[in-house]
């Protein structure tokens, strides 16, 4: 299955709209994303670090690490994502 079929798969979904927050810098976390549809920027304070589009992940460090997110996701467009929690992701790895 490819990265975006899991994701597709997920059981979990969560829409954005624009200018909504999916995390912030500094937050604990547990999952990961994967962008189904629309655009979600990582941001350090007002800089742009990347864009992540349709097929892409983001937050993955939460899951192999213990340190705080270190960047903000926020939807730049009405965003549909999809949640990988740490036990799943092991799972999908192992």
């Amino acid at each position: 299955m490819t990265v975006r079929g899991v994701f597709v798969s997920a059981s979990d979904h969560r829409d954005f709209a624009v200018g909504d927050e999916i995390f912030r810098e500094g937050d604990m976390g547990s999952e990961m994303f994967g962008v189904v549809s629309g655009k979600v920027e990582l941001r350090y304070g007002a800089e742009v670090i990347a864009t992540v589009r349709p097929s892409e992940t983001f937050g993955e460090m939460a899951i192999v690490s213990d340190a705080p997110r270190s960047l903000t996701a926020v939807a730049v467009e009405p965003s549909r994502v999809a949640v990988i929690n740490r036990s799943t992701f092991l799972f999908l790895v192992h």
